[in-house]
């Protein structure tokens, strides 16, 4: 693989590139812009759908009609197309990708060494945001492969920081990662709606108790995230002796709440490791 010519990407003067135009793509591009990361006339994507072109173009993003166009204008490229699409884009628009460019990959379940090997560079970093990245809410976890520096690592962290919230770690942890943040969202989803109807059968009208139980997931979620104290603890702050709280705890222990989310995230994880 081609490494000689790596350059740092100019961090003041970059494009960016969107290979694929779809949500999670209009989720990372509006964060960026919005932010004010990297203003839309350095954005770059192509589509011929109408409305696909109409969402970008409303960013004030410039919409090619071919991916090629995109690669031989932009410094960092963004790979956002179904993972059963990845290699025939990669492989096909290899004659034009260089070294000089970053390239990333937020397709679920490619791992870098087959990204690495269709580009014919290892200047890629790998991606797994989630679908919170549509209200900017996203965790995003990023591994880097052989060739990208850390300056590239920044510079993608400064990108989907717009849309959540970032970490970086080893690719071995990405099918566990895909059984927590990728199919999380799901399992608390479920919880809110099974809150709500737990607020309808105790007497809520259904429109209140959704409410309730929508902010209550997102309060306690932000209790944990800003408090820095232990969710151990925060349990603990809210259930005095004898009282409501610890007889819905025990409630649902009985149940064995605790045991069936950390098998729903295994299993998810280990179905992510068939696929992959």
């Amino acid at each position: 693989m081609a490494m000689a010519n790596t350059l740092p990407i100019p961090s003041d003067t970059f494009k960016l590139g969107f290979i694929g135009a779809g949500k999670m793509a209009e989720s990372i591009a509006k964060g960026v812009v919005k932010s004010g990361v990297l203003p839309a006339s350095r954005i770059r994507t192509a589509h011929l759908r109408s409305d696909r072109r109409a969402a970008f173009e409303a960013l004030g993003i410039q919409v090619f009609e071919r991916n090629l166009e995109v690669v031989e204008d932009c410094d960092v490229i963004i790979f956002s197309v179904k993972p059963q699409m990845v290699k025939d884009v990669v492989l096909q628009l290899r004659p034009k990708l260089s070294d000089k460019q970053l390239l990333v990959s937020v397709a679920a379940g490619i791992k870098l060494k087959s990204l690495q090997d269709w580009a014919g560079h290892s200047r890629f970093i790998r991606v797994m945001p989630n679908t919170p990245a549509a209200v900017g809410e996203a965790a995003s976890v990023m591994s880097l492969g052989s060739a990208a520096t850390n300056e590239d690592s920044e510079i993608i962290a400064k990108l989907f920081g717009a849309i959540g919230k970032t970490w970086k770690t080893d690719e071995k942890y990405f099918d566990a990662v895909t059984g927590l943040s990728g199919s999380g969202p799901a399992y608390i989803y479920l919880a809110i709606e099974a809150l709500a109807d737990g607020g309808v059968a105790a007497g809520l009208p259904r429109d209140l108790a959704l409410g309730l139980a929508s902010q209550t997931v997102l309060g306690a979620s932000s209790m944990v995230s800003k408090s820095g104290k232990h969710p151990g603890q925060l349990k603990d702050d809210v259930a005095s002796p004898g009282g409501t709280t610890i007889a819905g705890i025990h409630e649902l222990e009985k149940a064995g709440f605790r045991g069936i989310l950390m098998n729903a995230v295994v299993a998810a994880a280990k179905r992510s490791q068939e696929f992959s």
